[in-house]
């Protein structure tokens, strides 16, 4: 017999890549959905869509399985600039240029802590940058993950009411197969498996804001901000808004175009992740620190984007000046437009925590509730529904560290967004590392993975050190740096 080769094996299919967050036949029904939350009449456009074949947004990923034809795909682009064009009748009320937003500013009474000045101890600060990695760890491996889905992981664990990091140990496989762990997250965000705080945007936009505050100080500008971004941050560690202004910038496309130019994503979560530094840093003036925020969110975001960062960052610096939860959450209010979907969002959060009878972890469930049958129609990366819950998380747990992130994870939507700040804040009342809860930092052991240069592996010790020395001096007395909110 004559032997024969065996015939090599051919490979298999590559899947199609898919970049998430930049294809314009997926982009455009997110901008759909956008024009309906801001009062645009897009509905011509919707049908044009339609009839050619498109589809909505991808429901969760962020992009469609597969690409669309090359016709398909034109003419999302050109709708997208079409949609651009509509008229926003919320634009009044929801202006992003920083002048308009303070026409709103009125005296402050200083209900807020002390007046702008002096330090922040760097154990505060310490607290503040493991609180905000412990409350992102707990959402890690429920990102993405409908409500019904948490609720059923944690109660399948023995977890729920939550009390400590998600755990598989003795999950039911069925449970687990109906909602599976964020891919992402699985084999480093559960409890067992924790080592260290691994890598995630919303601890890498804070480092990037240390970098950009050592670097520049509390003057940058917006495009320092850009040029930030290109030396030291991965294109592919970007996500929604980010990677569109980022994909912008290298188009050519310069600040604040950045923001607008085919980036559905603008009034979601991402500017808020970048809020830490800039509250931290001005102790005791939230106007200042909300100013100041402005020109970083507004590389990537406007109008309620916007408003999600400077919120965070008011009621930071109000809480680093020496305010309970309650005034921090008053100054963040403060710095938004009253009328504006945020605002009003925030405000709902808080009356619904007050009013909800018990105080108990079990019964900030039916807040949730309330809160997603108010606002689920939005995506779950919108700053809008996020600031409601966050809101409602804070006040309902009386700024208790635990009880804060424990409620914000639990009530879904950008779990590790949520948590990272809501631990940022009630880590920072609680004044130091060792006023924190063992369980939650142990796990941590001091050290952060980042893609940023220079910083992987950083303590957070180190960190505080360094934010401690970017704390800007205030000026006592200065109307313009005083701010009262509206009642909630």
């Amino acid at each position: 017999m004559t032997a024969t080769a065996a015939a090599p094996a051919r490979p298999a299919a590559a899947a199609p890549l898919r970049v998430t967050w930049v294809q314009p036949e997926d982009l455009i029904g997110h901008e759909l959905r956008q024009a309906a939350e801001d009062g645009r009449d897009a509905a011509e456009i919707a049908r044009r869509w339609r009839a050619a074949g498109g589809t909505t947004a991808p429901g969760r990923a962020g992009a469609s399985p597969g690409p669309a034809d090359p016709a398909l795909r034109a003419l999302a682009g050109a709708l997208l600039d079409e949609l651009a064009l509509l008229p926003c009748p919320s634009a009044a009320d929801e202006p992003t240029e920083l002048t308009a937003i303070r026409r709103e500013w009125a005296p402050w009474p200083g209900d807020g802590g002390p007046g702008p000045g002096g330090g922040v101890p760097a154990a505060r600060l310490e607290a503040a940058w493991l609180g905000r990695a412990a409350g992102c760890l707990l959402g890690k491996p429920v990102e993405k993950l409908p409500l019904d889905g948490i609720r059923a992981l944690a109660r399948a664990t023995g977890n729920w009411p939550l009390t400590g990091y998600f755990t598989e140990a003795g999950l039911d496989p069925a449970v687990a197969a109906r909602h599976p762990w964020n891919r992402r997250s699985r084999a480093t965000s559960l409890a067992g498996n924790i080592d260290g705080m691994p890598e995630d945007d919303d601890l890498d936009h804070p480092l990037l804001g240390l970098l950009l505050l050592e670097r520049h100080g509390p003057g940058f500008t917006t495009a320092d901000v850009a040029r930030l971004w290109l030396d030291e941050l991965p294109a592919g560690r970007t996500f929604t808004a980010e990677r569109l202004a980022y994909r912008n910038l290298l188009d050519g496309i310069e600040p604040p175009h950045t923001a607008r130019y085919r980036n559905p994503f603008r009034e979601w979560i991402g500017a808020q992740i970048r809020a830490d530094v800039h509250g931290w840093t001005h102790p005791g003036d939230p106007a200042a620190a909300a100013a100041q925020v402005w020109r970083d969110a507004t590389l990537s975001h406007t109008a309620n984007g916007v408003y999600a960062a400077m919120f965070v960052a008011a009621a930071l610096a109000a809480a680093a000046g020496g305010t309970e939860v309650h005034g921090a959450l008053r100054a963040g209010l403060a710095v938004l437009p009253a009328r504006s979907r945020l605002a009003r969002a925030v405000r709902r959060g808080i009356a619904l925590a007050r009013d909800e009878p018990t105080g108990t972890p079990a019964g900030f469930a039916t807040v949730v509730d309330r809160l997603h049958g108010a606002y689920g129609h939005h995506h779950w990366v919108h700053a809008v529904p996020n600031a409601a819950l966050l809101a409602a998380a804070l006040t309902h747990a009386d700024g208790d560290f635990s009880g804060s992130i424990c409620r914000v994870v639990s009530g879904g939507w950008d779990t590790d967004s949520n948590g990272a700040t809501a631990g940022s804040l009630t880590g920072l009342l609680a004044g130091s590392p060792g006023a924190l809860p063992a369980r939650w930092t142990a796990p941590l052991r001091n050290r952060l993975a980042s893609s940023v240069r220079g910083l992987d592996g950083i303590g957070f010790d180190a960190l505080a050190a360094r934010t401690a020395a970017l704390v800007v001096p205030g000026t006592p007395g200065t109307p313009a740096h005083r701010t009262k909110a509206p009642a909630p």
